[in-house]
């Protein structure tokens, strides 16, 4: 193997730079710092600022509305949802918490993709109840996602929102996979 020392490759005007072959294997050794094009974003972080009633048997989307990152602008807070206009596979999720409910009730938090549940995660038998949800999503440059809390306890309860962002606020975020 041979050992090809440059301070710059540039392809033919009109070209695009080819490194190997269909199906070779390209080795990027550890340590090495790659810029441009190999980052996880688009990428969001946002918060519910405020407390939220959810209505009894009702899917309810959580008023996520502040952001922390939002690294390309994807992320709309009048309407809740990220849009990444870039396709990729994504990793998304959220959180949010019930303030109080009986020994009976149980709950769900979704992951909402063009306005239709996409993917799901139900638990009962809470008092006071702590959901998380994360999914790899196929995301296309028009699609959008949302999160949306759901509980059966009779009557409506509170999800937490906080403007100081600690441990019992409403969260939502999502961010692009590399290499996928």
């Amino acid at each position: 193997m041979a050992t090809l020392f440059v301070d710059k490759l540039d392809p033919q005007s009109g070209t695009s730079l080819e490194i190997g072959s269909s199906g070779d294997t390209i080795t990027v050794p550890s340590g090495v710092t790659v810029s441009g094009g190999l980052a996880n974003t688009p990428a969001f972080f946002a918060f519910m600022s405020s407390n939220q009633t959810v209505p009894n048997s009702t899917a309810t989307k959580i008023e996520i509305d502040t952001e922390v990152v939002d690294s390309d602008g994807k992320f709309d807070t009048s309407n809740y949802r990220f849009t990444p206009t870039v396709a990729g596979y994504y990793i998304i999720g959220g959180y949010f918490r019930l303030d109080s409910a009986t020994d009976d009730a149980y709950a769900t938090i979704y992951i909402y993709k063009n306005g239709s549940a996409y993917y799901k995660d139900v638990e009962g038998k809470f008092e006071v109840l702590t959901k998380h949800i994360n999914q790899v999503v196929y995301l296309d440059s028009d699609d959008y996602v949302e999160l949306y809390a759901q509980q059966y306890q009779g009557s409506s309860i509170t999800v937490n929102g906080n403007s100081t962002l600690d441990t019992v606020a409403a969260t939502f975020y999502g961010y692009k996979l590399i290499g996928v």
